[in-house]
């Protein structure tokens, strides 16, 4: 059995000093919005406590599907990485980016270049940019597949694109990791799905994602970005194709969104017979720690 945690939108916190040229940009939207809303209930406190559970949950492994900062400033950045190598290892945490972290233009290459090594497929060890997306990494019986949707976006908008060319390039990843006879989970930060979430924040290039994964196959998807512990599906070849949200891992009970909660997967089985038991833990108040919400078993019975 490969139990693998999720967590997504971290948001950490609190911001760097902010100087009146980095807000000449969409930041100062961005600025705002923490300040009046996201600093109240994004909280480190709580994603400290996060952090805590799944550690004491000893996954496998650690996806992380985006959104480690907020504003994308050079300090958050750093910031985000020095987060990172708390988690545990880079073999044993995989990331993808998310709107936040390529919140302006140029952010994007800087988070690459910063997160490399949780971002890179097996036996790569150099710089990475958007042409390295998706990665793969295959522990045991399952391929981590990351893929980006990451892109700099006009203020108030914070949609993702799934364009051509990475959709190529998936399309080659499924394959080989179908003939191996692999568990295949994709990582991305923007729903593929339509409807779980507003059309500014949507993301671009839902029905190509479809395509690729209805023809080439995938066993699971794991995205953030809506702040929702949701279940969707992708019909595929012969089976629903799960598609697992997650609250932001830094959400103080209190708010408008659901606290702070992890998915910890446990994957087990071999191709054509595998079997998925997905457990959400999370926070129930402000001083209460993590606890069960909700088991589901995932698969083509469940998932009908």
């Amino acid at each position: 059995m490969f139990r693998l945690a999720h967590i997504s939108d971290i948001h950490l916190g609190p911001l760097p000093g902010v100087t009146y040229r980095d807000l000449a940009s969409k930041r100062v939207v961005g600025y705002v919005n923490w300040q009046r809303n996201r600093r109240r209930h994004m909280r480190d406190a709580v994603i400290d406590t996060i952090v805590a559970d799944i550690k004491a949950s000893a996954p496998d492994h650690l996806a992380v599907t985006g959104d480690l900062v907020n504003l994308a400033l050079d300090g958050e950045i750093e910031m985000g990485k020095h987060w990172l190598e708390t988690l545990g290892s880079p073999d044993d945490v995989s990331v993808v980016p998310g709107n936040h972290d390529a919140y302006v233009p140029g952010a994007f290459d800087k988070a690459c270049r910063s997160w490399t090594a949780w971002m890179t497929g097996d036996g790569i060890n150099t710089p990475i940019d958007r042409d390295a997306f998706p990665y793969l990494r295959v522990r045991g019986n399952v391929a981590l597949i990351g893929v980006t949707t990451a892109r700099a976006t006009a203020p108030f908008m914070a949609n993702g694109f799934f364009l051509e060319d990475q959709a190529e390039r998936l399309r080659e990843v499924l394959d080989a990791t179908a003939k191996r006879g692999l568990f295949r989970v994709i990582m991305i930060h923007h729903p593929p799905v339509r409807g779980a979430v507003s059309q500014p924040k949507r993301l671009f290039g839902i029905a190509r994602f479809h395509k690729v994964v209805q023809r080439h196959g995938a066993e699971l998807v794991l995205h953030g970005h809506s702040h929702e512990p949701t279940l969707f599906s992708i019909n595929g070849r012969g089976a629903k194709i799960p598609v697992v949200g997650v609250a932001a891992a830094g959400q103080a009970p209190g708010g408008r969104r659901p606290a702070a909660q992890y998915n910890l997967l446990e994957i087990d089985g071999e191709k054509d017979n595998w079997r998925i038991r997905l457990t959400r833990r999370g926070l129930t108040g402000p001083a209460i720690p993590p606890s069960d919400l909700e088991i589901l078993e995932l698969g083509a019975d469940a998932m009908a």
